[in-house]
């Protein structure tokens, strides 16, 4: 082989080798660079389920907070009605003592308001007594009356007086129970006369007047 040739030769493979190397070069940065996307993907994956994790964690944290204080607050609430029931309980246990003493205290004044109204009317009985025990035939009429201006007398103290209308007085329903209507002189729809006294006291009627009522005259 001559020199033309060899050199021929040489300058024929020394370009094959060179692209050869470039092929090499070339798919080891493709190698390179499918590597680097590679990592670089596995790292988006990997920060992307950190922050996932990270969100949760927060969630769990803030809803365990919440949580917390929900309960810390029913407990509050718990304390709150616990109180307000002992109170109500106190509430009513003084009351039906207010309603017991309040109901003693009425029973002692009717009590000592009827042993005074026995203590002032039991004089007057025993002047109608003593009237009854006097000798036949004599005139009691003096004693009665004396007895009956003591009863009278005590009445008016306690506030009670008499329902005796007068005759052509005119009816008045809630203090007089008509008995009968007869002819009379006085004028229609009046009392003609008083059967049985009434008794007020205040403006309470303890019973009302028993009367004759007149028709009117013919």
């Amino acid at each position: 082989m001559s020199d033309d040739d060899a050199v021929e030769v040489g300058s024929t493979r020394e370009p094959d080798a060179t692209a050869e190397d470039a092929e090499v070069a070339d798919d080891a940065a493709d190698a390179d660079a499918a590597a680097r996307n590679g990592d670089g993907g596995t790292g988006d994956a990997d920060s992307d389920e950190h922050a996932l994790a990270d969100r949760v964690a927060e969630h769990d944290e803030a809803l365990a907070e919440e949580v917390a204080d929900l309960e810390s607050e029913l407990d509050e609430r718990r304390e709150e009605v616990d109180e307000l029931t002992s109170k109500l309980a106190r509430v009513r246990a003084d009351f039906s003592n207010y309603k017991q003493r309040a109901k003693r205290k009425q029973e002692e004044i009717r009590e000592r308001a009827s042993e005074s109204l026995v203590e002032r009317i039991a004089p007057v009985r025993n002047d109608l007594k003593r009237a009854l025990e006097q000798e036949a035939g004599s005139d009691i009429r003096p004693g009665v009356e004396s007895t009956l201006e003591k009863f009278d007398e005590v009445l008016a103290d306690e506030g009670v007086e008499p329902i005796e209308p007068e005759p052509g007085e005119e009816v008045d329903p809630a203090r007089h129970q008509v008995m009968l209507r007869v002819d009379s002189d006085q004028p229609g729809g009046t009392v003609h006369e008083v059967y049985e006294p009434g008794y007020e006291m205040g403006d309470r009627v303890i019973s009302e007047a028993q009367v004759t009522v007149s028709n009117g005259g013919e």
